[in-house]
């Protein structure tokens, strides 16, 4: 029986993935690079590289790169406040599993997005407690968003449950040495989930693979 669950935050409790694709096309335009969805999808969540890699290998100068960064989170943070929802079927599943386990969100999304989301979407009540961008040195695929889970929860790894919904976020799970069920979403259908311990079709299978009901 698991006494943690970490949750990933982006395209498993809320659906923001796409927000953040629009957001990183509009910046990239900018500089007259066309962000492929195709792209986004197999390098940025299925590996974490970063898009302004694409602006870098185009030559442009690193403080540059950084105002183009500024400029993609903003137009990020105006589509959450405006866009971001919580994916089907979460609340209700949220509302099963709290008081029966320890659960806390491990997300690569900056802390004031997060935070829009977590305003917006009512969902703080839920979770015991939250790592971010801004609380690791390394993001996933690293293992080290997990491993600081870990240890702000005081939970053994062999008695916690990561869910994931990107190869990258799988991987940084079983990095660490923790269960981890991947919940594949439209954009990561097609990733490679053979690390995962289990591969479930929506969320909602959730409370009766921990609960039984």
């Amino acid at each position: 029986m698991f006494k943690a669950i970490f949750w990933d935050n982006d395209g498993l409790l809320v659906d923001t993935e796409i927000l953040y694709f629009k957001a990183s096309k509009e910046a990239l335009a900018l500089v007259g690079i066309e962000l492929k969805k195709d792209w986004y999808i197999q390098n940025q969540l299925q590996q974490g590289v970063s898009t302004f890699d694409l602006v870098r290998e185009k030559g442009i100068p690193e403080p540059e790169v950084q105002e183009l960064r500024q400029k993609r989170n903003k137009l990020y943070e105006e589509l959450l406040l405006a866009e971001a929802t919580i994916i089907d079927g979460v609340v209700d599943v949220l509302e099963q599993l709290k008081g029966n386990f320890q659960m806390g969100v491990v997300t690569s999304s900056r802390k004031e997005h997060f935070e829009i989301i977590m305003e917006k979407t009512l969902l703080r009540k839920y979770f015991d407690f939250f790592v971010t961008e801004q609380d690791v040195e390394n993001t996933k695929p690293d293992p080290e968003p997990y491993l600081t889970a870990l240890k702000i929860s005081k939970q053994k790894s062999e008695d916690c449950l990561v869910l994931e919904d990107a190869m990258r976020g799988v991987q940084a799970a079983k990095a660490a040495g923790i269960t981890c069920y991947a919940i594949p979403n439209d954009l990561t259908k097609d990733h490679d989930f053979s690390m995962a311990d289990k591969v479930l079709r929506n969320l909602k299978e959730l409370p009766n693979l921990l609960l039984g009901t």
